[in-house]
């Protein structure tokens, strides 16, 4: 996919190497196969291989793991335009499913709608893709919340 025309300016000119830092410290990516794939302010890519084990029992990808992408990518996507020393949590999401998942691969692709300087609002769409066949099979809305001075990192 190609990145998308800058709409907003990170409050942090180091939130690229922020962003990629939490987001290999996410055990749960790691687990799934997920990994960052693309990065700018506001938006973020989330990709993962398909995997038979992260499928439900007629062979799609499981809602539960298409839910987990699009809400890291809408997460980072708002994350990289918050500044240094925050953290981040998810407060709702809505995820309308439109395509059963089969693929060779998962895109989710975040984006900001609105920053705001506590509650950021932001979009995923979630594409299977095999070879040059490409299903948009969820969009996610999701709503998250700055954690102002609480640093990213376990406690």
């Amino acid at each position: 996919m190609n990145a998308p025309v800058p709409m907003f300016e990170p409050q942090d000119p180091d939130f690229a190497a922020r962003v990629r830092a939490s987001f290999a410290r996410q055990k749960a990516m790691a687990f799934i196969g997920a990994r960052l794939a693309g990065l700018g302010p506001g938006w973020t890519e989330v990709e993962l291989p398909h995997r038979d084990e992260l499928t439900q029992q007629k062979g799609y990808l499981h809602g539960g793991i298409v839910g987990m992408i699009g809400d890291n990518a809408c997460g980072y996507a708002a994350f990289s335009l918050m500044p240094a020393g925050c953290s981040i949590l998810t407060v709702e999401y809505k995820m309308n499913i439109l395509a059963p998942g089969l693929g060779l691969r998962y895109v989710a692709r975040g984006e900001v709608i609105r920053p705001g300087s506590r509650l950021s609002v932001t979009r995923a769409d979630v594409y299977a893709e095999s070879g040059d066949r490409r299903t948009h099979i969820a969009t996610i809305q999701e709503t998250l919340m700055m954690l102002p001075d609480t640093p990213d990192v376990p406690e």
